[in-house]
């Protein structure tokens, strides 16, 4: 089988996190899970929290991600995130602590809270829970 390779980058606003040719890059698109493959048909989405997963080689590079939009042209890839962490990079303790908080939050459900928030936040430290433990 031959495998073809394209070009993708992943930005957030403060820096870029990545930029390679891949041979697939699967992305949490708001309406589910997708991957993209060489010669893909553009399009743009925009993504939910979840976990880009880049396939270089064998071995597939996990990211965890907050959301932000996801264009496909006919010269490449371009994702720009909110927030972007490398599987490896993740302070475990950290989100553990982030998803008690938020749960604590959610939990004491005082007249004050901003609920929206509190599950965005109770999200994201699953999600970065979730990519850590995939590595």
């Amino acid at each position: 089988m031959l495998h073809r390779s394209f070009h993708v980058e992943i930005r957030t606003p403060e820096q870029l996190v990545y930029e390679g040719d891949v041979m697939s890059i699967r992305a949490p698109g708001i309406e589910g899970n997708f991957e993209i493959l060489a010669e893909h048909l553009p399009f743009l989405t925009a993504l939910d929290i979840g976990e880009i997963r880049i396939q270089e080689s064998e071995t597939p590079q996990l990211i965890a991600v907050s959301g932000g939009v996801f264009e496909v042209l006919r010269t490449g890839v371009t994702a720009l995130v909110e927030t972007a962490e490398w599987a490896s990079e993740i302070d475990v303790e950290r989100a553990e602590n982030a998803l008690s908080r938020a749960q604590a939050q959610l939990e004491a459900n005082a007249p004050d809270l901003n609920r929206p928030r509190a599950e965005a936040a109770l999200a994201r430290a699953k999600n970065r829970l979730e990519v850590a433990s995939s590595t």
